[in-house]
């Protein structure tokens, strides 16, 4: 399924936010793509939807803060962003108070998320 500004990418999200260079990492490439005006979804899943948690602190680890950049991704319309619900009940987290919209789904929405997209990047 093709969009009409280009290929659909999906970049599945699975790293917590500060236990490497992989979540920024792939932020950048998610906002990257969506410079080149790529049709960009993403979806955190697993310790990756701990990157949705509001009020980190990050300054004590000498890293910037990734809730500022996820909340600045709907400037660069990146606005399909999805978590997956048993995570984020298994972290009980409130994603009400995540720093940008979110859509949670189970297991089978998210098979039917990936078959939607044309392309799929994992971090």
């Amino acid at each position: 399924m093709s969009a009409p500004g280009g290929k659909r990418l999906l970049v599945v999200v699975r790293h917590s936010p500060y236990s490497s260079s992989l979540a920024r990492a792939s932020l950048d490439v998610a906002l990257a793509a969506a410079a080149f005006d790529q049709p960009v979804s993403l979806l955190f899943v697993g310790d990756g939807v701990l990157q949705l948690q509001s009020g980190q602190d990050c300054d004590a680890l000498g890293v910037k803060n990734l809730g500022r950049l996820l909340a600045s991704l709907p400037l660069y319309d990146i606005e399909q962003v999805f978590v997956d619900a048993e995570a984020a009940q298994h972290y009980r987290l409130d994603l009400a108070a995540a720093p940008l919209p979110t859509r949670a789904l189970d297991r089978d929405a998210m098979a039917e998320l990936i078959r939607t997209h044309d392309h799929l990047l994992g971090f």
